[in-house]
């Protein structure tokens, strides 16, 4: 798989992956703002053998096929639900009172 990869401007050492060049349409709002501007840095392609030095392949792969991206941040900072679509939560019915 084709995929590009970004640096935040704002956040040092994050990096945002798409598979499709320039698509940051495919991004939620919110991760849009906290990344602010990118600077393009690599194209590259990827694939299952293919070892990445601070990523699992098969997750940014996963990603990058089901949602478009893949949030990479530097290794000391977590946020996992960043590569995640949002939790849908039903409300609770009314009735169930």
């Amino acid at each position: 798989m084709h995929c590009f990869v970004y640096a935040s401007r704002r956040k040092p050492d994050s990096y945002l992956w798409l598979a499709a060049r320039d698509q940051f349409g495919v991004l939620p709002e919110s991760l849009a703002l906290l990344l602010g501007d990118l600077r393009f840095v690599l194209e590259v392609h990827l694939d299952e053998q293919r070892k990445l030095p601070h990523e699992d392949t098969l997750a940014v792969l996963e990603h990058l096929r089901t949602q478009g991206w893949h949030l990479q941040l530097p290794p000391q900072e977590t946020l996992a639900v960043a590569n995640h679509p949002p939790y849908q939560r039903t409300p609770p019915d009314p009735r169930d009172s």
